[in-house]
């Protein structure tokens, strides 16, 4: 970074804390920003204790003092000139102190902007996303932690911004590296909380997106899949059952996964979305679900079979007429299961309640 370059209105005392080596001055400046230390995220509770008498903390307050100034001058352009440079002059840089630097910063200007924050979150989530894809590691668990103070001040601000957030969560929780994870789950704890808690989740632009994920075949993003889908079923304003059509084959296709706990986790969801579709069959999309179920009757799967049979029973009971036109697929499909042997039993009297 060239140091001869004018970063107003950020003052040489910030932009030189911003680019310094040791992860304890960039921090600790973070921790102690006008008393705003309970904002911050617990993953860095611990840092107190690497803390020396000799830390010099003015740079990233005067960052502080500074934004919450033109904030009370209702100055926006300099707050977003202030945001664009901690962005592109250091998040984004080619150096890896510097883009540690605008992490802090930024998560710094959000607590900074308070409940104002919302008017830039663009401006603010962006950069922090783009370092979720850097390959040094201690960078992905800092982006965490920054984009967690951001959206702990946000709270539910963040929500048109949520597919991007989403999206790189989704990354994430598939991390080699186990810090990153561990981060990433926090985050994703907190997302969680302020979806559950608000009634302004845009669900319609959300299916796209979670039919597109839903078909990924890694374990850990298949389980942060599931997790999800979970607790928007427990969302009373949240209405699933309208798009159960574009995301049921992914279920069945995480349902045979390997992994013991993610077929547990995708039996309780369709289980949930079962006794859902009992308690409200008039608004059931039966027909645009029948041939999936016919697919997924026929695989060799034993689980997926089993729990094909049974919802399509449920089908055939609940809708009537309506599963006429696929009586041929039904019986294809249900027919094979009658000459099962007793290792398969539980299946073969699923068929034969058809």
């Amino acid at each position: 970074m060239n140091p001869e370059k004018d970063f107003a209105p950020l003052t040489p005392n910030i932009v030189r804390a911003l680019n310094d080596k040791l992860y304890e001055k960039r921090k600790v400046a973070a921790l102690e920003i006008e008393n705003l230390s309970h904002l911050l995220s617990p993953l860095t509770e611990g840092i107190q204790s690497l803390i020396r008498p000799d830390e010099k903390v003015a740079p990233l307050s005067s960052l502080s003092r500074l934004v919450r100034e033109f904030v009370a001058q209702n100055n926006t352009v300099q707050i977003k000139h202030v945001i664009q440079t901690l962005s592109q002059e250091f998040a984004l840089s080619q150096h890896p102190h510097s883009r540690k630097g605008g992490l802090i910063g930024l998560a710094a200007c959000s607590i900074a902007l308070g409940k104002d924050s919302g008017l830039y979150l663009k401006e603010l989530i962006e950069p922090v996303l783009t370092c979720f894809n850097d390959a040094d590691s201690r960078l992905r668990y800092y982006a965490c932690e920054a984009l967690y103070n951001i959206v702990k001040v946000a709270r539910g601000a963040v929500l048109p911004h949520f597919n991007v957030l989403f999206d790189g969560l989704s990354k994430l929780a598939a991390d080699p590296d186990p810090n990153v994870k561990s981060g990433s789950e926090l985050l994703d704890r907190l997302l969680k909380d302020i979806v559950t808690e608000s009634n302004k989740f845009d669900l319609v632009g959300f299916i796209p997106l979670l039919r597109e994920r839903i078909y990924s075949n890694n374990q850990y993003a298949r389980q942060f899949i599931i997790s999800w889908i979970l607790v928007l079923e427990s969302v009373p304003d949240i209405n699933l059952l309208d798009y159960l059509p574009e995301i049921l084959d992914g279920l069945f296709q995480i349902l045979g996964d390997n992994g013991k706990e993610i077929r547990k986790m995708c039996e309780v969801v369709l289980g949930e979305f079962l006794k859902e579709i009992k308690k409200n069959p008039s608004s059931v999309k039966f027909a645009e679900m029948a041939n999936i179920l016919v697919i997924h009757c026929q695989t060799t799967d034993d689980l997926i079979q089993l729990t094909a049979m049974c919802w399509m029973r449920e089908f055939v009971q609940l809708a009537g007429r309506v599963m006429l036109p696929y009586s041929s697929g039904i019986l294809t499909a249900v027919l094979p299961c009658l000459a099962y042997d007793d290792r398969k039993k539980s299946i073969l009297h699923a068929g034969e309640r058809k």
